[in-house]
């Protein structure tokens, strides 16, 4: 037998021909653990890799605005270093034209919107805070050397403890509070430094003058090239939500309302049952974009004072449908038994037109945010969407024999028409908050109206 050293080159064989000799034969050596283990490492490398390059370029190939964004945050920070490269520039701004760079780095944000909240919160909360540690530093100076660094030390205390307790008020945490934060460390900042450095003036003046540069070249770049405004974000937020909640309440209930499919038809229920989770899932975006949408200047056919709140209440109105339609699903997905087939057939046609009219009323909708026009036919939609609903109920009150017999079997079914009927209801909540979004200027009259407005011009000037 061989030893494990020998086994660890390689394996020998030895054979003995005629004559007395003998031949040794080796083959070819086998890789040991050390290798193997190398082996994987290598492969496991290459893998991740390819799956880093994959996600890459899917983020890329799904949004490509990501990727001009990246390229103009670089030519934005290309742009306010030349104040650093650049001698005369250079000289004119000093040292402090690494702030410039800096408050490229911290305000250039995706949208319009994030960059002008966090720029002009970041201008502000510098000069004012500069102002009041200068006027403070005024004041101990006066006061002598005895309690200047009294003044100094009660006036850090009292104002960093009085601006941290403002983002505790929402109207303040919402809108300012990224300059509450710039106040807090500009303030302390040149509050501590007055104490030892001299010309505190000069150098707040400095800082404040390149920190503006920064933010307009800043600016510049984000509005000029490629803009992504968060009103037009919002916009198309809810127009997707609507889509997605009409299309996930009509083809849940259709596939339901089929023969069973199996394996197959459950997982295909489930890819359809996502649009919903989307627009429960959905709060935070619409809170965010809202909010950066009202720093934003007028753009497309959205004005600067543009209702933003008011698209809140249509994705809260959603929500609550969404939350309906959710319910629904589970208990037409439930593990119970299946109700009969005769009680089944005499709602199914109901339960179709139900989900059709509805689904129609929300697409209707998402069709006026996409052309910008005030929805034309919404009243027949919702009108017609009512008559089925009480066509579903009145079909429940005449429910055949075999359902009253079997009534635990039958509940489920009972239970997603209640459901279906709520749904109808708060369709009807998404459609008034709509209304008073499509009553603004920006949302054009219909062809109708515009013929009707045009007819009764002449009129009127006769």
């Amino acid at each position: 037998m061989a030893s494990e050293k020998e086994a660890s080159r390689g394996l020998e064989w030895q054979v003995t021909v005629p004559g007395g000799s003998s031949v040794k034969l080796e083959s070819d050596s086998v890789p040991t653990a050390a290798g193997w283990r190398m082996h994987r490492l290598k492969s496991a490398l290459t893998s991740k890799v390819f799956d880093f390059a994959s996600t890459v370029r899917k983020i890329a190939a799904d949004d490509p605005r990501k990727v001009v964004h990246c390229m103009k945050v670089g030519l934005a920070l290309a742009l306010v270093s030349v104040f650093y490269y650049t001698r005369p520039l250079y000289d004119g701004v000093g040292g402090a034209a690494m702030w410039a760079v800096m408050t490229v780095v911290v305000v250039f944000e995706f949208t319009v919107g994030g960059s002008l909240y966090k720029g002009l919160n970041r201008a502000t909360a510098t000069l004012s805070a500069g102002s009041v540690a200068f006027g403070i530093h005024w004041l101990a100076i006066k006061s002598g050397r005895t309690a200047d660094h009294i003044i100094l030390g009660a006036s850090v205390f009292l104002l960093s403890s009085a601006a941290t307790f403002s983002k505790f008020i929402p109207t303040i945490k919402a809108r300012f509070d990224y300059g509450v934060t710039i106040f807090i460390l500009t303030f302390n900042l040149v509050a501590v430094s007055s104490y030892r450095v001299e010309k505190l003036l000069a150098l707040a003046q400095w800082r404040f003058c390149t920190i503006t540069i920064g933010f307009c070249i800043c600016l510049t770049v984000c509005v000029v090239i490629c803009p992504v405004w968060a009103g037009e974000e919002l916009h198309r937020l809810v127009m997707r939500n609507m889509e997605k909640l009409a299309d996930s309440l009509e083809e849940s209930v259709a596939e339901y309302l089929e023969e069973e499919g199996g394996v197959d038809c459950n997982q295909k229920l489930g890819q359809k049952s996502q649009g919903y989770k989307c627009v429960l899932n959905s709060k935070s975006s619409e809170d965010s974009l809202a909010n950066l949408a009202r720093w934003e200047p007028s753009h497309g056919c959205f004005s600067f004072q543009h209702p933003w709140r008011r698209y809140l209440e249509v994705g809260a109105a959603m929500r609550q449908c969404a939350y309906c339609i959710e319910s629904l699903d589970s208990c037409i997905n439930s593990e119970n038994q299946q109700p009969p087939d005769s009680v089944k057939k005499h709602l199914a046609k109901v339960y179709a037109k139900v989900t059709t009219e509805s689904s129609k009323v929300l697409k209707e909708l998402a069709s006026s945010f996409r052309s910008m026009r005030k929805p034309s036919s919404i009243d027949y939609l919702v009108e017609d969407m009512k008559n089925t609903a009480d066509e579903l109920q009145n079909a429940l009150g005449s429910l055949p024999q075999e359902a009253t017999s079997l009534i635990v079997e039958t509940l489920p079914l009972i239970t997603a028409a209640s459901l279906l009927i709520e749904v109808s209801v708060r369709v009807e909540g998404v459609v008034h908050a709509v209304k008073e979004i499509t009553a603004l200027p920006c949302f054009k009259p219909t062809n109708g109206e515009e013929l009707k407005a045009q007819n009764k011009a002449p009129s009127t000037v006769a």
